[in-house]
């Protein structure tokens, strides 16, 4: 029997269910959690932490290389009780601590983590006044017993319940990476191709949706519901299933003849707002279009691809990622639909750590991982002093690391490492390092590491000062969001873009899957404003450079070209971009109309922006 890790979420068996890496990373993060909870060492939680976090990246299947008998190799941060623990779940789906974890707290508890603002300090605080599950969390905040609680404002008090409220109405959405690790190997089991929002590189999906080309439908659905994975049969006809997976990831399957493969490919890709923005121009042209095909009266005339279909109706191809009725019909009836960048374009990482702080690996090692991927330069931004738990740099260890940087180019081949910093942003604006040993550095990556919730004014004051320092390169993760656990920071981004193209800086998409930071809404944004954005990893292990795609997937969708991106430009290129004579007045030149702070607020009102 295994049992499968949901987080808070109803617990149940499971018989023979493989146990997927991220299975073992939260369960990983929910140990660290209940610690947290309990008040443990802090330096204990971030083991658990930094666990999570090598699970989630590893590209090697724990549970698969064990159950082959083979043993795990050597995984940096991670000593035998760690390892012994994650054989032990990926056994089994669970340990002996996370069963004793859980049996000291109510079982709602761990869904109060899940709320954005509610961090395990807070969630300790509710814990003790009896406020055990989002529903109670609810009942008191709308009773103004939040306010009592030390930390919990009137203002943290309404954010609170609109997020459990949110949170009650909805279903279980899971993080793009999470949803990969499930979704890919079942595609490959049926030779599917995956469409809906997956296909789209939404940051989170709430279901999969497979596509069968196949000549024998039946065989097709049965090998999809008899699939190990799968929990529930909610559907299970001719041409068309539905299942939920362990994980409780909802699956649809529908089987398709070949000449309708792209008319059902376009319609399961979405999204709905486009499908019908398209079905509309069908109806001008006296066009039937639905996922059989493109029919005029009762003749198929289109929909063996999706190019057909939108030939058709006059268009060219329209890329998945722009699909969602935010202007990309209009671009493409004028001949304006944009060159999305692709992975293939990014030359190389501007955002990197290594085990000089919190990261997994060497210098040496980081290197070569990254001209293994076929990249020319790899950034080293470890963490600055300020970040005491991720050992952060002060300026003698990081002169210490930049003589080591340069030492080390010196005798690699076919890969650069750029001397940078992850400095971090003081709450007036400061940053945590001198300029004597900031401006020894190629870049400078300047981040928020805490005091999210300022107030709007404040927190834009913050990075509008900090980006006045003519070391800073690159704004990270500017609104500090967490996907599903921390909302955005209070920020004026139009300000904030209009600094950045004014001094030359480049905002980064932190392609980390718990942040997909900036958001496509934001990455647009920049493009009107003319401000590059650098597409990073974040990566604290070699196979954190792997996370490059969703990165590259969240551009797409803010509709981002290649000469956009700072990093697609080989090295020659991006060094007098991220100079630091070149940062005392713009380098990227503005568009010569700015779109109206109106017209952002109605763009991310209608696409979902934070």
């Amino acid at each position: 029997m295994i049992r499968v890790n949901t987080r808070g979420r109803q617990r149940r068996n499971v018989e023979a269910v493989p146990v997927h890496n991220a299975d073992i990373a939260r369960a990983f993060d929910e140990i660290a959690d209940l610690l947290e909870l309990r008040d443990e060492n802090p330096f204990r939680v971030r083991a658990y932490r930094n666990a999570a976090r090598v699970a989630g990246e590893l590209r090697l299947d724990v549970a698969a290389t064990l159950a082959e008998g083979r043993e795990l190799p050597k995984l940096p941060g991670i000593g035998e009780d760690l390892l012994a623990k994650m054989r032990e779940i990926a056994a089994t789906g669970s340990c002996k601590l996370l069963a004793e974890l859980r049996r000291k707290f109510p079982e709602g508890i761990t869904e109060l983590l899940e709320l954005p603002g509610l961090g395990p300090k807070r969630v300790r605080l509710l814990h003790d006044k009896r406020i055990d599950s989002i529903a109670a969390l609810e009942r008191a905040a709308r009773e103004g017993r939040l306010r009592g609680i030390a930390g919990f404002g009137e203002k943290t008090e309404s954010r609170i319940l609109e997020a459990a409220a949110e949170h009650l109405s909805k279903a279980r959405r899971f993080k793009l990476a999470d949803a990969a690790q499930y979704a890919e190997p079942y595609a490959k089991h049926l030779g599917a191709v995956i469409a809906g929002s997956y296909r789209r590189m939404k940051e989170t999906v709430g279901d999969v949706d497979f596509l069968v080309c196949s000549d024998r439908p039946a065989e097709a659905v049965e090998r999809f519901v008899s699939y190990g994975e799968v929990k529930e049969v909610r559907a299970h006809g001719t041409t068309r299933a539905a299942v939920v997976l362990a994980c409780g990831l909802p699956v649809d399957l529908r089987v398709v003849p070949r000449e309708s493969f792209g008319a059902a490919l376009h319609y399961f890709t979405g999204s709905k707002a486009h499908n019908i923005a398209v079905r509309k121009l069908g109806i001008e042209r006296g066009l039937k279009i639905n996922e059989y095909g493109v029919w005029r009266g009762k003749k198929r005339i289109a929909g063996d691809t999706e190019k057909s279909v939108y030939a058709a109706v006059g268009l060219p191809y329209i890329e998945p990622e722009l699909r969602e009725e935010m202007g990309e019909l209009k671009a493409a009836r004028r001949g304006e639909l944009p060159r999305l960048v692709e992975l293939a374009d990014l030359r190389g990482d501007l955002h990197a750590h290594t085990r000089a702080t919190d990261g997994r690996n060497t210098l040496r090692e980081m290197a070569l991982a990254a001209k293994a991927r076929g990249l020319e330069y790899l950034a080293i931004t470890e963490h600055s002093r300020r970040v005491a738990m991720a050992h952060g740099l002060d300026p003698a260890r990081l002169a210490r690391q930049i003589d080591e940087i340069e030492r080390l180019n010196g005798e690699l081949a076919g890969i650069q490492l750029l001397k940078g910093i992850e400095v971090d942003i003081l709450e007036d604006g400061s940053l945590d390092l001198p300029d004597s040993i900031l401006s020894r550095l190629d870049l400078v990556v300047g981040a928020v590491h805490g005091k999210f919730d300022l107030p709007r004014a404040r927190q834009t004051a913050r990075i509008l000062a900090a980006m006045d320092n003519p070391c800073f390169s690159i704004l990270a993760h500017p609104t500090g969001r967490l996907l599903e656990a921390r909302a955005p920071s209070e920020l004026d981004m139009l300000a904030v873009m209009r600094k950045a193209r004014a001094r030359g800086i480049a905002l980064e998409l932190n392609a980390h899957p718990d942040r997909l930071d900036l958001s496509d809404v934001h990455c647009r944004m920049a493009k009107d404003e003319g401000v590059r954005v650098a597409i990073s990893t974040d990566a604290h292990s070699m196979d954190g450079l792997e996370v490059l795609r969703y990165g590259v997937g969240q551009a797409r969708r803010g509709w981002l070209e290649k000469d956009d991106v700072l990093n697609t430009r080989p090295l020659a290129e991006l060094m007098p971009l991220i100079a630091r004579a070149s940062r005392a007045g713009a380098t990227h030149a503005a568009p010569s109309s700015l779109p109206s702070r109106r017209a952002y607020r109605r763009a991310s009102s209608s696409h979902g922006a934070p």
